[in-house]
């Protein structure tokens, strides 16, 4: 896969590359994860917050959730949104909503995000929370006893950040290397080059350091050929960072010992070795640079790419897992969008005539010949029963309950306006940058406006 570019990026200029850890530079098996956290999170709703033991027979279903989707806590509702905040796809529990019911209520309001009311899944990790709350919201409307559903999104919320942060996840991980994380001697050969090239390299993750080197040491170690370890390859390591804050609020940083772990506190500038918390405002400030010579990946669409926008101009990448499999699928459906393309440029043209036609009626007096009128309606219906069946053709090659990841309808979807927005570059997986040299001049291609498409033809 290539790197897709937003805006222009002169590698040449950039001095230090900030990488985040999970699913960036170590790549997870997303739905070996998802499916770990999905049961461990059923676990600890009937543990910490009373649901009834019978949810622990639920199975995971990986196409249940994409990133990018919208939860109606109030309704009880998981949404798919357009770049413009509009509906487009609705399901209510496992069922899709009705689309004259999704009308009703969602066609004359713009989703607002700032809203208790909505919660975004944007993260290669909220995908079992999309499945959890279909799945209990069901079993809410077959009778099940469960909370409101603004009750069930937030226990859900709160089960998955515990399970995440008491190391129940993360011991199961430690201890199943080789079920959970992706091995790709491709990232150290990247890496390495990068450093070959005099840039600064350096981690910001929010994983805590024990977890973090158990990861670095199984995923990056055996494939460095010019370094003996990550320790050595990384000029910076800062673990528990807590992104977003650490880009918005200063925060003291802790020296941590590479042996033992142990921790002190730091005072002075940061230099080479590794930290836990700290404020990437002082990191920037000790390096001596400016936020242009700074290039960040990770995969978190607000915690390493929105946040850093809107605080220090850092230049950023998304990495962005799913996209593969998109790709594959958009190659795979292209002849059929091929036809559908062809079929819609038959039906404007039909159309067009209906409008002359019309417009000759009312405005010139003229008489309407019926056969005609007639012929055409039927030709339009005939293309419409085409242009429907090879929809669905197109939409069986995608996701079998959402489509495409960056797509709603027509639009580009909610979460390809954040990627377009915010996104300097972005990719599939990191390696993918090995096609490009640590010098390249990254330039977009330039965009086709609508008022532009005529005369471009």
């Amino acid at each position: 896969m290539g790197v897709f570019i937003n805006r222009t990026i002169n590698m040449k200029k950039i001095k230090m590359i900030g990488f985040d850890m999970d699913y960036t530079i170590v790549r997870y098996n997303s739905e070996a994860f998802e499916k770990l956290t999905h049961k461990e999170t059923l676990k600890k709703l009937v543990e910490l917050k009373g649901y009834p033991k019978k949810i622990t027979e639920l199975e995971f279903d990986f196409d249940r959730s994409i990133q990018g989707l919208i939860i109606d806590r109030k309704r009880g509702h998981l949404l798919k949104a357009s770049r413009f905040g509009k509906v487009k796809e609705a399901y209510h529990g496992l069922e899709p909503l009705d689309f004259k019911e999704m009308q009703r209520i969602y066609a004359n309001r713009v989703i607002d995000l700032t809203l208790e009311q909505f919660q975004s899944l944007d993260t290669s990790f909220s995908i079992s929370n999309g499945v959890l709350f279909c799945q209990l919201v069901q079993l809410k409307k077959e009778g099940m006893d469960l909370p409101e559903f603004s009750t069930i999104a937030e226990d859900i919320k709160f089960a998955i950040d515990y399970v995440h942060a008491d190391g129940t996840l993360k011991s199961q991980v430690a201890a199943n290397l080789d079920d959970f994380i992706i091995k790709d001697p491709e990232v150290a050969k990247l890496l390495e080059r990068y450093k070959d090239y005099g840039k600064k390299l350096v981690v910001i993750t929010n994983s805590d350091y024990q977890y973090t080197r158990t990861l670095l040491d199984y995923a990056l170690n055996p494939f460095l050929k010019n370094h003996k370890d990550w320790k050595e390859l990384f000029d910076i390591t800062i673990t528990l960072a807590r992104k977003p804050s650490y880009f918005t609020n200063p925060h003291a940083y802790l020296k941590i010992d590479p042996e033992s772990g142990l921790m002190s506190n730091h005072f002075g500038p940061i230099e080479n070795g590794i930290y836990q918390g700290g404020f990437a405002g002082k990191l920037q400030g000790d390096l001596g640079l400016d936020g242009e010579e700074i290039l960040y990946l990770g995969d978190h669409i607000y915690g390493d790419v929105v946040s850093i926008k809107k605080t220090f101009n850092w230049r950023t990448a998304l990495v962005l897992d799913p996209l593969k499999e998109e790709i594959e699928s958009i190659s795979k459906s292209a002849k059929t969008q091929k036809t559908i393309d062809n079929l819609m440029e038959q039906k404007e043209d039909l159309e067009l005539k209906l409008n002359e036609i019309e417009v000759a009626r009312f405005e010139k007096g003229e008489k309407v010949d019926r056969e005609e009128l007639n012929k055409i309606f039927a030709q339009i219906e005939k293309l419409n029963s085409q242009i429907s069946d090879l929809i669905s053709e197109y939409r069986s090659h995608f996701n079998p309950y959402w489509g495409e990841l960056m797509r709603a309808g027509q639009e580009e979807s909610r979460m390809a306006d954040q990627v377009e927005k915010y996104a300097c570059l972005y990719m599939t997986k990191v390696p993918d940058l090995l096609r490009y040299s640590p010098r390249t001049y990254f330039r977009p291609t330039k965009r086709i406006l609508p008022h532009e498409v005529e005369h471009l033809q």
